[in-house]
């Protein structure tokens, strides 16, 4: 995992923190924001849309990676995740899986609880044996 420097984390953590407060959460009024950082340097702000079918709801996490690959990205050097919730952060399956897609197994990703507390996992961490492009052959 790649040494990620405080000023850096808060920065991340603050952009996540503004994407959170456009969450559209009418039905479960848990919001949640997302940073993720394309090597280029580029910043990609997502937050959490939901749905009242549910199943069209989009994860802050795979809305900034959407956003970001839109726009021509497809290397990434970070991602954070903020939450209303007491514990750490965490992505769902399917944003773990979407990450899967673009990241390394190396990819920091900032957990950030509503209080700004947080701590980094790699994606390798969070979704071990993905599977991948490479399984497709």
């Amino acid at each position: 995992m790649k040494t990620m420097h405080e000023v850096e984390i808060k920065n991340m953590l603050r952009m996540a923190k503004e994407a959170r407060q456009r969450s559209y959460a009418p039905y479960s009024h848990f919001h949640v924001g997302a940073c993720l950082k394309a090597v280029s340097g580029a910043y990609y702000q997502g937050c959490n849309i939901e749905n009242a079918a549910f199943t069209p709801t989009n994860c802050a996490e795979r809305t900034a990676m959407f956003k970001a690959v839109y726009e021509g990205e497809r290397e990434f050097e970070a991602l954070a995740i903020i939450w209303d919730g007491e514990d750490y952060a965490s992505p769902c399956g399917v944003c773990r899986q979407v990450l899967a897609e673009f990241c390394a197994p190396g990819l920091p990703v900032i957990c950030a609880n509503k209080e700004g507390d947080y701590k980094i996992v790699t994606l390798g961490e969070l979704l071990p044996a993905a599977f991948t492009k490479k399984d497709m052959a």
